[in-house]
């Protein structure tokens, strides 16, 4: 969630979440018509209420974890102050789920859910939030998130902070975040028991720059994507779009120009604020070592957007020529891209687009070959009973920027998102899974 934005629409939630009678906990919900490959989409979480940016992870032991923030009151944490975390958890693949359980009781609010599992064993998990406004939490589990080590990443007393992104392999732990006018970067190399802050973006100059994915390869080169905005007239300018790289442990980094993109659509029939349809840029790496970037872009000031993929074979040192990875027509407009990968070869993504306008969908493709080719769409979303923000053809709005997919030991494709009326109303997030 952009920092630019969060103010204004947290407390707009806190006022109506206090509206909400106390939440009846129900993890699914009535589902409609499953479409080829994939499930039928189904309501995780609570029953009522107003979840928000959910993030996956998937272990190799068949367990599937969504950690979401929720804008409403917690069953089991009448006092929780809103919004706080919760974490559901599956043991066998996304055929059923816990009750969401609250990580930690906390007096200030809990934003932008992040979730990993650590690649070298597949079990050790990683979660990260932002800790009311000054700090950044970042919290070890290693017996499939029943109990949690946590410790205080960053901590800004004077200064509020934003948008973490995590990053983790083995001992080395990473989370990059929004800092005034910089990026920064907390990195641990003992399994997340001691960080030290450095700025990712040196130089970079005035304005605003959002870290939006993150990965480590095979090697222990560690990557973040970001995009950095103008101070003024972010509706207006372009913005640019980098991936940093640190081949010393986060010490230094290197950057590189991905590409530049026009200023966003804006979305003020939706109540947005600017900025929410930006661009972004998600990020991964395969067993292979190679590693991946998918961003959505566009080429006029306010037109429609995107979506793009590069791959890099080089431990970042070049970069494929950007390739157009969806069969919608021109004009459509796209946004919010995820990625993830697994053995070598093995990427998979999603996104949203608006190619039943104004409605829009989620979609999803497979490459097994690093990108070269790629699988037909699959229309991941689908009709739902029951929602007046979901019609036959898609849904009215995204619930959030961010979105999350992972694959789980059996090859499966887990995918969550949210959807709403607009930006400020209340939503749900939603998961599928297939192959």
């Amino acid at each position: 969630m952009d920092f630019r934005t969060s103010l204004t629409r947290n407390g707009r939630k806190i006022a109506l979440c206090l509206l909400v009678a106390l939440a009846a906990t129900d993890v699914l919900a009535q589902s409609g018509t499953g479409l080829p490959g994939f499930a039928p989409q189904r309501r995780v979480g609570y029953a009522t209420g107003d979840q928000w940016e959910p993030a996956m992870a998937a272990d190799g032991r068949g367990h599937v974890y969504i950690l979401f923030p929720q804008y409403g009151p917690v069953a089991t944490c009448p006092a929780c102050i809103v919004p706080t975390m919760l974490l559901l958890a599956s043991d066998d693949n996304g055929t059923s789920w816990h009750l969401p359980q609250l990580l930690l009781n906390s007096t200030s609010g809990q934003f932008d859910a992040q979730i990993k599992v650590d690649p070298l064993d597949r079990q050790t998990l990683y979660a990260s939030w932002m800790q009311g406004r000054h700090d950044i939490l970042v919290a070890r589990s290693q017996d499939f998130g029943r109990t949690w080590y946590f410790v205080v990443a960053e901590h800004s007393p004077d200064v509020l902070i934003d948008k973490p992104v995590l990053a983790v392999r083995g001992a080395n732990i990473y989370v990059s975040f929004n800092h005034d006018q910089t990026l920064a970067v907390a990195a641990s190399h003992d399994y997340a028991q001691n960080f030290s802050s450095t700025v990712l973006n040196p130089g970079a100059g005035p304005g605003w720059s959002l870290a939006a994915g993150a990965t480590i390869d095979p090697a222990g080169n560690v990557y973040f994507s970001w995009t950095a905005y103008p101070r003024t007239n972010i509706l207006t300018h372009p913005v640019e779009l980098f991936i940093s790289e640190s081949t010393n442990g986060g010490h230094t980094w290197s950057a590189t120009r991905i590409d530049v993109s026009s200023a966003a659509p804006a979305c003020a029939a939706q109540a947005c604020s600017a900025g929410f349809l930006a661009s972004q840029m998600a990020m991964t790496s395969d067993d292979g070592g190679s590693v991946y970037a998918l961003w959505n872009a566009g080429s006029a000031a306010g037109g429609p957007e995107r979506i793009y993929f590069s791959s890099s074979t080089t431990a970042g040192a070049t970069w494929s020529a950007k390739t157009d990875v969806s069969n919608a027509n021109d004009g459509v407009e796209h946004c919010f891209p995820t990625i993830t990968a697994g053995a070598a070869g093995d990427v998979r993504i999603a996104w949203m687009d608006t190619r039943n306008a104004p409605l829009w969908n989620v979609f999803e493709r497979t490459s097994i070959n690093g990108g070269a080719t790629w699988s037909s769409e699959a229309q991941l979303s689908s009709p739902v009973r029951g929602y007046d923000y979901i019609l036959p053809d898609g849904f009215l709005f995204p619930f959030g920027n961010l979105f999350s997919i992972a694959i789980d030991n059996l090859d499966n494709t887990h995918v969550v998102w949210g959807e709403g009326r607009n930006y400020k109303s209340p939503g749900s997030i939603w998961y599928t899974r297939g192959r």
